[in-house]
């Protein structure tokens, strides 16, 4: 065979850009998700959280003497979580990574 044709060189030339523009964007697509989730930071107010955790404690004991043991226990299981989102939310902001000092 002799040397290709310009046409086929073309052809060939944007077949291997299309797929690699396609190959971009569809990497792109794909990390696109992740890097906005990445982003998506949740605040913790924390002293707005621990009042609203002796608020329900105070309302489970108030449950309690009132007899209504089961819906105390329910109460002081809402606390308990909130008390863990605390936790997590402190030991997160500890953890994390630190901005270069200026």
């Amino acid at each position: 065979m002799t040397n290709a044709t310009p046409l086929r060189r073309t052809l060939t030339a944007l077949a291997a850009t299309t797929l690699l523009a396609g190959g971009l964007l569809l990497g792109q697509a794909v990390t696109a998700p992740t890097a906005q989730a990445a982003g998506k930071v949740g605040t913790c107010h924390v002293e707005d959280m621990r009042k609203q955790s002796r608020d329900l404690r105070d309302k489970a004991a108030k449950l309690k003497r009132l007899g209504a043991t089961a819906e105390a226990r329910r109460v002081n299981a809402q606390a308990d979580a909130l008390d863990r989102r605390i936790r997590n939310c402190i030991d997160g902001d500890n953890e994390a990574s630190k901005p270069f000092p200026r």
